[in-house]
């Protein structure tokens, strides 16, 4: 063969070789195509955000979910950080065609040099295809779609649209997706707030988000920035001066915790279980926007009351002692350390003591600052010891050393006048909840002291025994079965069979261990007289009193069926409580509480809004639109029982609450056996109020409800009330006043001493007639117990 055949030979082949080389890239081009994804859907796109609750005046709450996400215009992005991204990432992006063919050639100069797969030639184009539509994983197979993928994005899209999405999808590392969540994690600014330096900062994390984060590797992070600086100079973004002062600013990226407005998070974490139930996992990234029903005011207070509460309640029951002591130096060398891992609760802070005074100590906080605690910070602290379920404090300190020793980890609080004060972890827990008795709108809610350190609960998942408050639902009862407020009931010494063993008596007493003989049901309620109120039960039946009961919302299986119910010895919520005693405060209406007032999704539309249901009469009001709640006891007694609560304050168990100087205030104490719960359960027209405190494992406060929990209801209420106006339900028709005798209940002769005023239904306005005690106390002969004689 001749050396000119043979060259043919050669060309031959090799226009075979490239046809078929040709052929099977345009064939590998027809298969990448057909499985790209449409990039159309970047027109409708959708990025992930987390889940956001709100209070109802629009303040934040709680933010869900692994992203933090923020989407932002392009108008709304700084020209420089714009500048500052361009120049480090793709400085010929509005001239190529979604690919920088000169960038992308120098990389695979680099593959073929080097033999190893680097991330190499990726333009802004190609980012956005890959974030949006492919995986990180370094491949061939991914770099042709990436590429393929770009070229029809910059086809379909502008250059502003397409640095959008860029702007609002690129990971900056720290959970911060987009450039408005960077900027507000690492500087806690808007991005228009940014200086240059901070731009270029973030500017030059999307190449490595983990090895260039300024928070843990700032070294790395600040040679970035400068880089970013340096190529902004060459490309003429930024001048010489500009540059210098910007080269010469420090490092101050830090992490910012999301901005809470409002402290609420039990209330988060109700709503975050409820959108959980309703959307699965879909809750945590489609940017869902919870607007609550709390109010932020009434929550502030209802934190700030459980706060000084709990405090107060701790520090009258003494000082246990220290977080922890350090014992030898090594340990004291290192308190910083240690002091780091306590955390700040609720304002109380960790510190080492470091120096004992006379009446006085100097300490070390979390923060490096040395503090300290004069002897009015220190005083209250009486040693406290256990012995059983007996608690004993030690007589008043008179020196520092009776209280603290150098090394001790105790709890600090700064007070208002800038001193500081010993305080430790309340070992009680309280529990708050606020509903408007209109609509059953949830207004503030505390579920404990301190949600990180317990997440349980305690106004929606607590059972306790509510005591003497339950007392006005029998009292009611008993006005519906014929009683009225004038009927006389005696309080005086019962003994009954326990369990139906005569062997075995039950002898209830009341709390202040005397009797006060034949008394008013007025009387009888307003001084939460236990042995009255048991006879009130037996007198209208058991059975009735649980049936009537439900009305108000309990549940006839947690009821017990024995006269112990007159004392409040079943199980229920906070949230039971408030709906109950919203029945009364709303003129007899039972309604169903709600804290989702409505739910924006990301695109700003409502896709839920709640329709409660609401108290009042449709054609009184003329509105038909709403749904009304049903009516489960007239409005004349609600306006009673009401009337009976009301002095419960101003004469009863409830004059605490007399400084609040309100006549529009209605509530009840309770304070279980052996003290183990105190509660107090208020209201006017408008708000409902129920606050409990107890201990998780449950033992003796060693307090009544009229110490321990009505001045935590006080502190709450003063500021919740402060310019409201007055709010009391309007006397219905059928009740009278009347004036009677106040020891006989009957209607009161002239001139008579003992004549007071009282209120009646129309139908219930006694005689003059004097018919005896029995007369005064209807029940039927169904439902009277045997030994009914007895009672008097």
């Amino acid at each position: 063969m001749t050396r000119k055949s043979t060259f043919k030979n050669f060309l031959w082949s090799l226009v075979v070789i490239i046809t078929a080389g040709l052929v099977m890239a345009l064939f590998a081009l027809v298969v990448f195509e057909a499985s790209l994804p449409n990039v159309e859907t970047l027109k409708d796109v959708h990025l992930q955000e987390p889940l956001r609750v709100f209070t109802r005046d629009n303040k934040l709450i709680a933010e869900f979910g692994t992203i933090r996400r923020a989407p932002i215009a392009l108008d709304d992005v700084p020209k420089q950080l714009i500048a500052a991204t361009l120049a480090t990432e793709d400085q010929r992006f509005y001239s190529h065609p979604g690919v920088d063919w000169l960038g992308l050639g120098r990389a695979g100069i680099s593959l073929l040099l080097t033999r190893e797969k680097k991330e190499g030639g990726s333009t802004i184009t190609m980012q956005v295809a890959r974030n949006f539509f492919l995986t990180n994983k370094k491949t061939y197979n991914r770099k042709i779609k990436e590429i393929l993928l770009a070229l029809k994005i910059d086809h379909e899209f502008s250059k502003d649209k397409i640095l959008e999405l860029y702007f609002n999808k690129i990971f900056y590392g720290s959970r911060a997706y987009g450039i408005e969540a960077a900027s507000q994690v690492y500087y806690g600014k808007k991005p228009s707030e940014l200086t240059l330096s901070e731009m270029a900062m973030l500017a030059g994390l999307p190449k490595a988000p983990s090895s260039l984060n300024p928070i843990y590797h700032p070294q790395a992070a600040l040679d970035r920035r400068n880089h970013v600086l340096t190529r902004m100079l060459d490309l003429h973004y930024i001048d010489t001066a500009t540059y210098n002062q910007a080269i010469g600013a420090p490092l101050t990226a830090k992490l910012h915790e999301l901005q809470v407005s409002v402290s609420a998070p039990y209330v988060a974490e109700m709503v975050r279980q409820l959108m959980l139930k309703q959307f699965d996992q879909k809750t945590y990234g489609e940017g869902y926007d919870v607007y609550t029903t709390i109010d932020s005011q009434l929550q502030q207070n209802a934190n700030a009351a459980v706060m000084k509460g709990l405090l107060a309640y701790d520090k009258r029951h003494g000082y246990r002692g220290p977080i922890q002591h350090l014992n030898d130096t090594g340990q004291l060398d290192n308190a910083s350390k240690i002091l780091s891992q306590i955390p700040t609760l609720n304002g109380l802070r960790p510190a080492l003591i470091l120096k004992i005074g006379n009446q006085s100590a100097d300490a070390l906080l979390k923060t490096g600052d040395t503090v300290t605690i004069p002897w009015s910070g220190l005083s209250w602290a009486r040693r406290q010891t256990m012995k059983g379920t007996q608690e004993f404090l030690s007589a008043p300190p008179q020196k520092t050393s009776d209280i603290l020793k150098i090394g001790d980890i105790v709890y600090l609080s700064p007070t208002s006048d800038n001193s500081w004060i010993l305080n430790q972890l309340p070992a009680a827990e309280a529990a708050t909840i606020t509903i408007n008795p209109h609509d059953g709108s949830m207004l503030a809610l505390i579920g404990g002291f301190n949600y990180f350190n317990s997440k349980f609960n305690r106004a929606t998942q607590a059972e306790r025994q509510p005591g003497s408050s339950f007392k006005p639902f029998i009292y009611s009862a008993a006005l519906e079965k014929g009683f009225t407020l004038a009927t006389i009931v005696n309080d005086a010494p019962i003994a009954i069979e326990d369990n139906g063993s005569a062997d075995t008596l039950w002898r209830p007493e009341n709390d202040t261990e005397n009797f006060s003989g034949p008394i008013r049901t007025r009387i009888a309620l307003i001084n939460s007289r236990n042995l009255a109120s048991i006879r009130v039960l037996q007198l209208i039946g058991i059975p009735y009193a649980i049936d009537y009961a439900t009305r108000f919302g309990f549940q006839k299986e947690q009821l017990p069926e024995s006269l112990s119910l007159a004392l409040g010895t079943t199980n229920v919520t906070l949230l039971q409580m408030a709906e109950a005693y919203a029945v009364f405060a709303n003129g007899g209406y039972r309604i169903n509480t709600y804290f989702i007032d409505h739910i924006v999704n990301s695109k700003d539309k409502i896709i839920y809004k709640t329709a409660p249901i609401v108290a009042g009469d449709p054609i009184a009001t003329d509105d038909h639109t709403k749904n009304i709640a049903p009516r489960v006891i007239t409005p004349q007694n609600a306006y009673l029982i009401t009337s009976a609560l009301r002095d419960v304050i101003q004469h009863g168990t409830g004059r605490g609450a007399r400084v609040l100087q309100r006549t529009d205030l209605a509530g009840k104490t309770g304070t279980t056996n052996d003290k183990r719960d105190a509660w107090f359960c208020g209201f006017n027209s408008n708000m409902v109020s129920i606050v409990w405190i107890g201990f998780d494992q449950q033992r003796s406060l060693h307090e009544y409800a009229s110490k321990a929990a009505l001045p935590l209801w006080v502190d709450f209420m003063a500021p919740s009330l402060k310019d409201a106006p007055y709010a009391t339900m309007p006397q219905p028709d059928g009740i009278v006043t009347v004036r009677i005798d106040s020891k006989s209940g009957l209607l009161a002769p002239p001139n008579d001493p003992n004549a007071i005023f009282e209120k009646f239904r129309t139908e219930d306005i006694p005689t003059e007639k004097d018919t005896g005690l029995t007369a005064t106390a209807p029940g039927s002969a169904d439902d009277t117990p045997a030994d009914m004689n007895d009672l008097y």
